[in-house]
């Protein structure tokens, strides 16, 4: 069978930025996504499709098909005000906040000024080459409650309580 759209494909992967870095890691079977669902990123999934159980190849993944370029726009001062009073803010942490949209985005701490804390909403890998190694360890149907969900469910996927 070769991954097409409304599959479910389970891999083994690898994932770097162009210093070598491993940025994450799946080896153990776990990570399964429905293809054609826009589960992951679309430059992976367009390297997935055709492939078969057992393929094993690298791809690299510009940041416009991966997370997007960065973008200046979704950097911006707030006070500390907009925190809670007993958290202490050091650059790295991340919060929910929400988006001017009303959806949930998660901000990164750039840099504590005094009062003023200087938050990025772009995804933390935004704007970065990605480099996966990947091997193809499973490929089935999808489940009619799968395809209506618009992801996988059992052993690996998404369980509903």
């Amino acid at each position: 069978m070769q991954i097409a759209n409304n599959h479910v494909v389970t891999l083994n992967y690898t994932l770097k930025d162009n210093d070598e870095n491993i940025l994450d890691k799946s080896d153990d079977g776990s990570f399964c996504y429905l293809h054609g669902a826009s589960n992951i990123i679309p430059g992976l999934e367009n390297a997935l499709s055709g492939k078969a159980s057992g393929d094993a190849f690298s791809v690299t993944i510009p940041p416009e098909e991966a997370y997007g370029v960065h973008d200046e726009a979704k950097a911006q001062d707030v006070p500390r005000s907009m925190f809670p009073p007993e958290q202490e803010i050091q650059a790295g942490m991340q919060f929910n906040a929400q988006g001017p949209d009303g959806q949930t985005v998660i901000v990164t701490i750039k840099k504590v000024e005094g009062d003023t804390i200087v938050v990025d909403g772009n995804h933390p890998l935004a704007g970065v080459t990605l480099n996966f190694e990947v091997t193809v360890m499973d490929i089935r149907d999808a489940t009619a409650e799968e395809l209506e969900h618009g992801h996988v469910h059992g052993p690996h996927g998404h369980q509903h309580d």
